[in-house]
């Protein structure tokens, strides 16, 4: 009888011949010899594969973006050999809060200016008017707000192109950055502008990630988290801790951060600030790209030239500044509402003794407060209750 083709299986890259009706061989002995453990080990390794390579990717681009954090900060840092200080455009700051004026050239930054302060800022048709800062104040709801007109920064200004570096170092100490953006000109300038105050570490809308760290002088790496992370894991941390010389650190993760967030918290310098997308100049484009503009986030649309939406600018202004209007009283008179005493969100009884007078939370016996704080009015609160806005305050001492 002529011996019958032999079936020929693969498994997982070897190769098994399993003869059929030949009685001097064992049939299918060469299929029990590769056991079943052997089986199971070469299907693991070739599920597991791609997993492997996936994860190696993901450690690689941790350490990448490392490393272009490190090597960009050193490109940004001035040369220390450099010659005579030139004149700096920083002022003294005055006022409850410092908003920063930032645009490109000719966007209507001096117009604006001169619109909304009693300050007169040389506005022209030519670009690079402004070569320095001009403060001016706004006052709006009895509050001081110091508005700061740069000078138009141009790209590349994060590496010192047309004095870029003085203007984005004042924009790093304003409470609010407004974003001056000629609405002819579309999403450009905003993509520009943003991309060069984030190579400086100017975090715009966003907040500071909730991750714990500390550098220790032994013991390694302490990791711990108290949420699934997707983007992080243990050794991506190590190796990122690596690249900038720490080995010893305890590092807690309160939410699922990006390789980008958890290098923002181990340099440390970063800004977190809010920013309001102004768009100038809407008189010029049609009414549909006027509605797309307005429906943006952080975005407000105005016209200088014609006085359109101010009202509403300053509106947004005070709700990003967080500012709150506290009213006192003396006891046995009426309130106080021509001077008011302005505070940021979030201050409570005792920020209003220090902002009073330095010695009055010492002698604070309790407050009588009315306003939409309290449950019923006057309530009777202590130090620690919190004020909002346009409440009534009566402090009692010893």
């Amino acid at each position: 009888m002529p011996r019958r083709a032999a079936a020929v299986k693969v498994v997982a890259g070897v190769r098994l011949n399993r003869h059929d009706g030949d009685p001097g061989e064992n049939r299918g002995n060469r299929a029990r010899n590769f056991s079943n453990t052997e089986k199971q080990r070469a299907h693991c390794k070739l599920r597991k594969t791609p997993t492997l390579s996936v994860s190696a990717t993901e450690y690689h681009l941790g350490l990448l973006k490392a490393k272009l954090a490190k090597y960009r900060a050193q490109l940004l840092e001035p040369s220390k050999s450099a010659g005579a200080k030139g004149e700096g455009f920083d002022v003294m700051k005055s006022g409850d809060a410092r908003v920063a004026l930032i645009g490109f050239p000719s966007v209507g930054k001096s117009t604006f200016l001169s619109l909304m302060t009693s300050t007169a800022s040389e506005a022209a048709s030519y670009e690079f008017t402004t070569l320095t800062c001009i403060p001016g104040v706004i006052e709006y709801k009895g509050a001081n707000i110091q508005l700061l007109d740069l000078p138009g920064i141009i790209e590349g200004a994060a590496q010192g192109k047309g004095r870029g570096r003085q203007v984005i170092a004042v924009a790093r100490t304003a409470d609010v950055v407004i974003m001056m953006l000629d609405a002819t000109k579309g999403d450009v300038q905003r993509e520009l502008l943003e991309k060069e105050l984030e190579s400086v570490g100017i975090r715009l809308n966003r907040t500071k990630p909730n991750i714990y760290f500390k550098p220790k002088k032994g013991g390694g790496l302490s990791y711990n988290s108290t949420v699934p992370l997707t983007h992080c894991s243990e050794k991506l941390v190590q190796l990122i801790l690596h690249e900038y010389k720490i080995f010893n650190a305890e590092v807690l993760f309160r939410e699922d951060s990006t390789p980008d967030e958890f290098i923002d918290v181990i340099v440390g310098n970063r800004v977190y600030m809010p920013c309001l997308y102004v768009y100038n100049k809407v008189d010029q484009i049609s009414i549909e790209e006027v509605d797309r503009l307005a429906h943006r986030p952080n975005s407000v649309v105005i016209s200088c030239g014609m006085k359109l939406n101010l009202d509403y600018l300053l509106e947004k202004l005070w709700e990003y500044l967080a500012l709150i209007c506290i009213y006192t009283k003396k006891r046995g008179e009426r309130p106080d509402f021509n001077d008011a005493i302005i505070m940021r969100r979030g201050a409570s009884v005792e920020h209003v003794c220090h902002r009073i007078h330095r010695t009055l939370a010492s002698q604070f016996k309790y407050a009588l407060v009315w306003g939409t704080s309290t449950k019923y009015s006057p309530q009777r609160v202590g130090l620690t209750h919190i004020m909002e806005h346009e409440d009534v305050i009566q402090i009692v001492k010893k």
